[in-house]
């Protein structure tokens, strides 16, 4: 056992016991003793009663652990990320203008969720720009580029960001409308391919059209992005709201339409 009491030992040049980094980070020393015992976070040195003790340099390792545990990243890669990274500095300010970025997200989203508890409260029609600011919608953007090109997501943000603030309106009230007919076609139990299936997902294409040159705009395309707003839950609220089985109604009746070569 090291001799704590010596000025010059390791456990001296150690100041911060288990206990108090745990309690610290908000960790248990279990997971402590764990880091140590895989080699993530060594103890800087071992004091009296064989207790762990850490330095200002295992301080920031674990600063690090925790912010890589935080974006989700499991403890082999976590590893995998330290060891590959020896200047703490630059490593550190990645992180900071992670977290910046993280901020400035959830202060959006906050903004977003209380606008939305605004306007159920007085009665107000939802947009889809407002209620969904702040969270993420570049989910499907590797699978955009690769069918696509690298280019395509990044030309539709920048059409969107063209358009003036009643623009972006118009274009918004056409999407409300083209829900609520998606609703109406779910409840009536017409089929896709039926007039009203035909005529929804006529106005639908026209709709992404404004966006997407007719000449991009493939039935391929046309079909995918139809199975997108069943899949992802954002998308689907965007056309639920209208009714329940309006994204689905939808999806059906944009996919007998490609198939019929648009």
């Amino acid at each position: 056992m090291r001799d704590s009491t010596d000025t010059g030992s390791p456990a001296a040049k150690a100041p911060h016991g288990i206990a108090e980094v745990a309690r610290s980070a908000g960790v248990s020393s279990r997971t402590l003793r764990h880091y140590d015992a895989i080699g993530l976070l060594p103890a800087t040195a071992t004091g009296e009663g064989g207790l762990r003790r850490y330095d200002d340099q295992a301080l920031v390792r674990l600063q690090r652990i925790l912010l890589l545990r935080g974006l989700g990243l499991g403890l082999a890669d976590v590893r995998r990320v330290l060891d590959g990274e020896q200047d703490d500095i630059t490593a550190l300010t990645a992180h900071v203008a992670w977290l910046e970025r993280e901020r400035d997200r959830l202060a959006r989203q906050l903004a977003a969720v209380r606008t939305t508890i605004t306007r159920i409260e007085e009665g107000v029609d939802m947009n889809t720009t407002d209620t969904f600011d702040g969270f993420d919608q570049t989910r499907f953007r590797q699978e955009v580029e690769e069918r696509w090109g690298a280019d395509a997501w990044d030309r539709g943000a920048r059409w969107w960001e063209s358009k003036d603030s009643a623009a972006k309106e118009a274009f918004q009230a056409e999407q409300r409308a083209i829900a609520q007919d998606a609703a109406a076609l779910a409840a009536s139990g017409a089929g896709p391919a039926s007039e009203a299936g035909a005529a929804l997902a006529k106005r639908q294409f026209a709709w992404l059209a404004e966006a997407t040159p007719p000449a991009e705009l493939t039935a391929d395309r046309f079909r995918t992005l139809g199975d997108m707003y069943v899949q992802d839950e954002r998308f689907t609220h965007a056309y639920e709201w209208a009714g329940a089985g309006a994204a689905r109604a939808l999806r059906d009746a944009m996919h007998a339409l490609a198939d019929r070569g648009l």
